[in-house]
């Protein structure tokens, strides 16, 4: 039936009153909508990277610095790649000269199978130089051969130790498998995360805590795919290591192919290294070299929210 408000009353469409019932306080007050806030965010601490590995990530920063640079030396007294066991200067894979012009300018030139590329004033042609690499990419800088190879030589033998080291670790504590190895999850938001990174939405609270499958294939690519194959190769060139084991450089296709790979893995790491300093940067520099120090990471949650 139909109900007017009148004057405090219902009344009915024919006439009857009926009475109203008030609602109590306690009824009133369940029926008001309870407001809601967000708490300040959470900050958790999680112990992210334990003491071996971060000792073996510390010892690897001067040590690739130091190898890359008087690998570079070394490059400077041939600046030219091949494949094969022989090096023939018109079958250059790459190719970093000097060429000086009729009126006598001297430009840097740089051949990439077949193409042409002016690079004076950093490679071919630097400071006035006739140089593959220029002097400040160098260790010594100054051309100097026989000490740019006791440089490399020596801190190669550092970081093959180091990365043993690592390695044994890295099985027997189970972070190889734990943290570096992607799982089939992982591999099904390959495309999600893939999207985030070039979008630079990187991952936040709880799954900050881990590493994403892209990290994880990249480090598990470098420390056990071009780490050993830059020390294979680098051994392969070693006239000491040929005559005892021969079949290495049958296997890699020749001397001139292993010291391309070894050019080819070595600028992989510096490739990996600038993304590597890159993302650190972007996800919080202070943040992610704090717990590469300290081991601790710090993990920021959303704000739960609550009644008042």
């Amino acid at each position: 039936m139909a109900l007017l408000i009148q004057s405090g009353k219902a009344i009915s469409r024919e006439g009857d009153q009926m009475p109203i019932v008030e609602p109590s306080a306690s009824e009133t007050l369940s029926t008001v909508s309870t407001p809601m806030v967000s708490s300040s965010p959470v900050i958790e601490r999680v112990y992210r990277h334990r003491l071996p590995v971060r000792i073996s990530h510390w010892l690897n920063v001067p040590f690739l610095i130091i190898l890359i640079m008087s690998g570079l030396q070394i490059f400077n007294a041939h600046p030219a790649l091949y494949w094969g066991d022989r090096s023939d200067r018109d079958q250059a894979l790459l190719a970093i000269r000097p060429v000086q012009s009729e009126s006598g300018e001297v430009k840097g030139i740089t051949t990439i199978l077949g193409h042409q590329f002016d690079t004076t004033g950093v490679l071919g042609y630097s400071d006035d130089m006739r140089r593959g690499f220029p002097a400040w990419a160098t260790i010594p800088s100054a051309k100097w051969l026989a000490m740019g190879r006791q440089w490399h030589l020596f801190f190669a033998w550092l970081f093959v130790i180091n990365g043993l080291i690592f390695t044994a670790y890295a099985f027997a504590s189970r972070h190889a498998t734990r943290d570096l190895t992607p799982t089939g999850k992982d591999f099904r938001g390959i495309g999600k995360s893939l999207r985030d990174h070039l979008l630079l939405q990187h991952p936040s609270g709880k799954e900050s805590k881990q590493y994403n499958v892209l990290q994880k294939l990249a480090y598990a690519t470098v420390l056990f795919i071009v780490a050993p194959l830059i020390v294979l190769t680098g051994l392969a060139m070693s006239p000491t290591v040929d005559t005892a084991f021969p079949w290495i450089l049958t296997i890699l296709g020749g001397r001139q192919a292993a010291r391309t790979i070894h050019f080819v893995a070595c600028f992989s790491f510096v490739g990996f290294i600038v993304i590597h300093v890159l993302q650190v940067i972007l996800t919080g520099f202070f943040n992610n070299i704090r717990s590469m120090v300290t081991g601790w990471f710090l993990v920021q949650h959303k704000g739960v929210r609550h009644e008042v």
